[in-house]
């Protein structure tokens, strides 16, 4: 999530509690028992080892690769605002998204704006009247998972193909699957904001929304184009960055929950990439699950989508260490793709924009369908990328 984004969320302000409490004794006792176990396994001055070691290398090869996907990510997008492509994409969309989502054609802007950007973009849409008064009480309430279904898409997109041409059908079958994903998760949200404030289910405001204009930079087309350019890839950069942090210690935790010794002998030697795998242990209990829904035939897999829960950017970076274990195929680079950008570590932003929304009372249902979207996702990018290859 970006700097941006974090400002847009606000609310996080800090408040006095006691000293010492029960939560610092329950903390303590976690992290004893999390370090403790990884030192009776690995040896202590060895987890240290791996988790620098580890650390330092997602940093490296990892963190600053996202971050200049997401700087040209931003440049192209900027552009395609400036010169009018978002506005066109925006005019052929609208009309599919009231048979699709339930929603106004406005809400089109909505989808476009978080694909390029993330999932709270919405939000200053959502603080425009002109936007606003297009949506229902119950439509409003699918801002949230609206926003999330289409969130750090284009970053996602841009990761993936950047790992191999082979993979330019899988990653299209993704997008496709994070549609169908989002369409599940909107109108099942759609249906539950509706009984809540007893809107009939064919209730809808009768209204057009013609966008006939749009702002642009001062200026000739050249310093517009450099202008618009640069700014873009500056924000890709303010993106990367916030993306580093959670990338490195996610995906450092990650790995070594996941994988195992690198001696011949099963012996540890202090280097990155090495762990206990608890993961593996945890998921043979739902491989068979997960199998069926995603094809995901080892139980390595699944850390993809608990990564991509509460950051996107972290599961991306495992992405390339499963393709080269031999874990990930083109079938399992869909599977990601689809819910990589239905989910969009929507636990860490949902809370926060249904609070700026004012709608608290529907954090429950919408984590429920946010969840239940991005299962859809991957198991139809999965199914649908098996029958393409069959063709």
């Amino acid at each position: 999530m970006s700097i941006e984004s974090k400002d847009i969320l606000a609310g996080n302000e800090k408040r006095e509690v006691k000293a010492v409490s029960r939560e610092t004794f329950i903390f303590l006792f976690v992290f004893v028992a999390l370090f403790g176990y990884l030192g009776s396994v690995m040896g202590l001055d060895v987890v240290f080892s791996v988790m620098m070691k580890t650390g330092h290398d997602v940093l490296m090869n990892t963190s600053f690769y996202i971050m200049a996907v997401a700087i040209l990510a931003g440049a192209a997008s900027s552009l395609m605002s400036e010169f009018g492509v978002i506005a066109l994409i925006n005019k052929i969309i609208s009309p599919i998204m009231r048979p699709l989502f339930g929603l106004p054609g406005a809400a089109a802007l909505g989808a476009v704006t978080t694909y390029i950007s993330d999932n709270p973009a919405i939000l200053p849409l959502a603080e425009d009247e002109g936007f606003d008064k297009y949506f229902t009480k119950a439509e409003k309430a699918t801002y949230t998972n609206l926003g999330t279904t289409f969130g750090m898409g284009l970053i996602v997109t841009a990761y993936m193909l950047s790992l191999g041409s082979e993979y330019f059908v899988a990653v299209l079958v993704g997008n496709i699957g994070a549609f169908v994903g989002g369409i599940v998760s909107v109108r099942v949200m759609l249906r539950i904001a509706k009984k809540y404030y007893n809107e009939d289910r064919k209730f809808k405001i009768d209204m057009k929304k013609e966008v006939e204009y749009r702002a642009i930079r001062n200026g000739g087309g050249f310093e517009r184009f450099m202008g618009s350019m640069m700014d873009g890839a500056k924000s890709g950069v303010t993106l990367g960055l916030a993306c580093a942090s959670g990338t490195v210690l996610i995906c450092t935790f990650v790995m070594i929950l996941t994988f195992g010794p690198s001696g011949a002998d099963g012996e540890y030697l202090g280097v990155a990439y090495e762990g206990v795998q608890l993961l593996p242990q945890i998921g043979q209990y739902f491989t068979p699950v997960a199998n069926f829904l995603w094809g995901f035939n080892v139980p390595e897999l699944l850390a993809y989508p608990f990564t991509a829960l509460g950051a996107v950017g972290s599961a991306m970076g495992l992405t390339q260490g499963f393709i080269d274990a031999g874990f990930a195929t083109a079938n399992t680079v869909a599977t990601f793709t689809g819910m990589g950008i239905c989910m969009s570590g929507f636990l860490s932003t949902h809370i926060g924009m249904l609070d700026t929304l004012k709608q608290n009372h529907f954090v429950k249902p919408a984590i429920a369908c946010q969840l239940l979207g991005g299962a859809v996702a991957g198991m139809v990018a999965n199914y649908l990328f098996i029958l393409i290859s069959m063709i």
